[in-house]
């Protein structure tokens, strides 16, 4: 039996991380969203009567909130601690997924409104998190923290492919990245693991209200991709997609070199 902890599972792929991983009753599963009743109503609707999954209020722009859910989750846990704490949840805009910062700079306002809300709660906010839980970290068996980034904060891939949209999205993951490189600076040496993970192109819903512009960049930005990777042919079902990050945070350890590292979900630098 393993204790995850899993921020943002209101949807995407927060949702079906908890969805898969309550199939096995042995497992628990605790999981942190702002919107606690109407989640609550989604996993009863979509999973039935799971008595191993819990759904707890936890926002990552408050502190005070994030406190609380740290609390809720040691009296759900026990003793047995958080063998994996999954950090999934972020704030997310399409904003600057489909134009280059040259244009952003048109809308100031929007702009600094955007990037300050995503560095507080996608970094403040985690920051808070790890150390919140790490108590209860230290509690479980596994010891593995999680960081749900993006290929598009390897600086490699951004200037090889001139990849220019989604910079400030972009920028709060790579801000992610060292981040957890400074956790895992101060506790690899008390047997947990810090890592982040790119889960790939995964389709969950994001250009669904795409205007033609939006999609002609979008257009252009896929194929981008496909000259990176020829194999590729479009966005991972979200269900297909969670197998393999899960195969991969389990195989990734500090004895294999994954201690603050920054890997795909193939466990290396390649991001499709």
């Amino acid at each position: 039996m393993s204790v995850y902890v899993i921020t943002g599972v209101s949807k995407g792929i927060g949702f079906e991380l908890v969805k898969q991983i309550s199939e096995d009753p042995k497992n628990l599963v605790v999981g942190l969203v702002r919107d606690k009743a109407g989640t609550e109503k989604k996993v009863a609707a979509k999973l039935g009567d799971r008595s191993n999954v819990h759904i707890l209020h936890g926002d990552l722009s408050s502190y005070d909130s994030l406190k609380q859910a740290a609390a809720d989750t040691a009296k759900i846990v026990g003793e047995r601690g958080i063998d994996y704490l999954v950090a999934n949840g972020a704030f997310v805009t399409t904003f600057d997924f489909y134009d280059p910062i040259g244009v952003l700079a048109d809308k100031v306002e929007e702009l600094e409104d955007v990037l300050l809300k995503s560095i507080q709660t996608n970094v403040v906010g985690n920051i808070h998190l790890f150390n919140l839980f790490l108590p209860l970290v230290m509690k479980g068996k596994v010891k593995k923290v999680i960081h749900i980034s993006s290929g598009h904060a390897d600086l490699d891939l951004i200037n090889d492919l001139e990849i220019e949209t989604s910079a400030l999205y972009s920028a709060a993951k790579a801000a992610m990245n060292v981040i957890v490189a400074k956790f895992n600076a101060q506790y690899k040496k008390d047997g947990v693991l810090f890592v982040s993970i790119s889960p790939g192109a995964i389709e969950v819903g994001h250009f669904v209200n795409a205007t033609p512009e939006q999609i002609q960049s979008l257009t252009g930005f896929m194929g981008k991709l496909s000259t990176y990777a020829p194999h590729f042919k479009g966005f991972t079902p979200v269900d297909e997609a969670i197998p393999v990050i899960k195969s991969t945070w389990e195989k990734a350890s500090i004895d294999n070199g994954n201690s603050g590292a920054f890997i795909s979900h193939f466990g290396n630098k390649q991001w499709l």
